[in-house]
């Protein structure tokens, strides 16, 4: 509840409220415990409460009971006594229900939540894939050739076109990026196809979130919720962790440095928060601890619920000054590690023993620190929790889609557009090279076929020039022979007439003869 300018979360053994500071509330926090032990509780209360001072806030909703938070809460024997028992009737306390806003990556049980590929990057595509070194280089390498060549990449199909293409050119950028390995490639590629089956590839598309839509309000001044269904989500932890990442990411590069504010300008709420660390390496890991040490400078405030502390590193969990430990059990060495390590992380009261309370806490109770006004942590005190206003538990799909649809931002967000990107102008210039590669191919085909027709002409030319050649020497034969028969025969009879008429015959016959020899042999020299 907010109280007296401040965020009143739950009452000590001494019935003293516990009390969250506002300026504090951007140093981020914790919530722990085992399973059922209350952590859905304390998260809807600091929500209710942020919303109540005009903080928005955005929170994942992983088992889908968070949803109640449109709908008053409801009233019960059970309730009463609590009531009672915190004395919230004097305080102001009322069941109502809390400006929402139903997000979802898969577009089914919310407005349709999406970024593109360029946006979300290489570093965190790389993790959402399950790349290996190598192949997160290449993809990096992939990002790097789009950007130079101007190309958007918006969608899966965006990077798979341009993972291909490289694939088909390798050679032509070695020289400017390295040597590219095919394999690797096909690797990326089939990595996007998994991604595709699974439904992520409905989160990179446009329009993109504008981030400044959860800094919104809604009736009366309070803070808008933004609730991530993530109950579909969740079975990909890898893009659950992820997308949550790239969303913390995207606040602290777009929000301007503020300082330290009275109230946060926003709080995040990271369910399943271990999801994040899993097998993250040592680049992304970095890369959380400085999203983390620095976005408090934004006025934004991180809260990490998990089962465990131990789930978070060193480094982050450093940086959580405001701490609510629901119970956590010990039943073998290792349980007690985490147990004591719980304990440690808090300012020891000289009351109890913090180890051993934590195991000893029933449902809706906790061990808590806050951030006093100094910036050190308060003492560490067992309290129990205050109940929510909201509903506890899910929603039926009648209102869920009465909300979604009569939200501001389902007409901005619910139709998916596919802008003009790397898939399409990769796919002009295949269908531009493939004319280009048919013209030039039926250009060579054409010179071809006029060189064969030349070389037959010339064949042809050839032929009928000797053919010519031939009926030219047998014309001038028959030219000779004639010439030579005649005169011949005339010598002949000249000389055989002088022999008498049958010397004249064959004195005519013989020169005939000769004669045709003689010319016939100077023809055919």
């Amino acid at each position: 509840m907010y109280k007296e300018g401040k965020i009143w979360v739950a009452n000590n053994d001494k019935d003293e409220n516990v009390f969250l500071l506002p300026k504090m509330a951007n140093r981020h926090g914790l919530i722990a415990g085992a399973t059922g032990t209350g952590k859905t509780i304390s998260l809807k209360v600091l929500a209710e409460s942020f919303s109540d001072m005009g903080v928005p806030v955005f929170l994942a909703d992983v088992k889908g009971d968070l949803s109640g938070m449109v709908k008053e809460g409801v009233d019960s024997e059970d309730m009463q006594k609590r009531i009672k028992k915190f004395g919230l009737e004097e305080a102001g306390f009322d069941y109502k229900k809390y400006p929402s806003t139903f997000w979802d990556v898969m577009g089914k049980n919310g407005i349709p939540l999406r970024t593109t590929v360029s946006e979300m990057g290489p570093l965190l595509l790389s993790r959402i894939l399950g790349l290996n070194e190598l192949q997160s280089n290449i993809l990096s390498i992939t990002f790097k050739i789009a950007d130079d060549n101007e190309l958007l990449l918006i969608d899966t199909k965006d990077l798979k076109a341009m993972l291909n293409y490289i694939s088909e050119n390798t050679k032509d950028f070695a020289a400017d990026y390295g040597n590219i390995s095919k394999v690797s490639i096909a690797a990326i590629v089939r990595a996007i196809v998994a991604l595709e089956i699974e439904g992520g590839d409905k989160f990179f598309f446009e329009p993109a979130l504008d981030i400044k839509d959860f800094f919104t309000v809604g009736e009366g001044g309070r803070g808008m919720i933004n609730i991530l269904d993530s109950t579909s989500l969740i079975n990909n932890g890898k893009l659950y962790a992820t997308f949550l990442l790239w969303l913390m990411s995207e606040l602290f590069e777009t929000l301007p440095e503020v300082g330290d504010l009275d109230k946060p300008k926003m709080v995040f709420f990271f369910d399943e928060a271990h999801l994040l660390f899993d097998d993250a390496p040592k680049l992304l890991m970095d890369k959380i601890e400085q999203v983390v040490k620095l976005i408090r400078s934004k006025g934004v405030g991180i809260y990490f619920v998990t089962q465990n502390p131990r789930d978070i590193p060193d480094g982050v969990l450093a940086q959580l000054g405001n701490k609510i430990q629901h119970a956590l059990h010990a039943y073998t060495p290792s349980d007690m590690k985490a147990v004591k390590a719980a304990a440690d992380s808090f300012r020891e009261n000289p009351d109890f023993k913090t180890a051993d309370v934590i195991q000893q806490l029933g449902t809706g109770e906790a061990v808590c620190s806050f951030l006093q006004e100094d910036g050190t942590p308060g003492i560490s005190q067992k309290v129990k929790i205050l109940p929510p206003q909201s509903f506890m538990g899910s929603i039926d799909e009648t209102t869920r889609e009465k909300e979604i649809k009569g939200n501001v931002y389902y007409t901005k967000y619910f139709e998916p557009v596919d802008p003009d990107s790397a898939y399409e102008f990769l796919q002009r210039k295949g269908i531009a090279d493939a004319k280009e590669a048919e013209r030039l191919k039926e250009e060579a085909e054409k010179a071809k076929a006029k060189e064969k027709e030349e070389a037959a002409a010339a064949k042809a030319k050839a032929k009928e020039d000797a053919a010519a050649e031939r009926r030219k020497k047998q014309a001038m034969k028959a030219v000779g022979n004639s010439v030579a028969g005649t005169v011949g025969r005339e010598v002949g009879k000249t000389v055989g007439g002088k022999l008498g008429k049958f010397g004249k015959t064959l004195g005519g016959n013989l020169g005939a003869s000769l004669g045709r020899g003689i010319l016939s042999t100077f023809f055919k020299s």
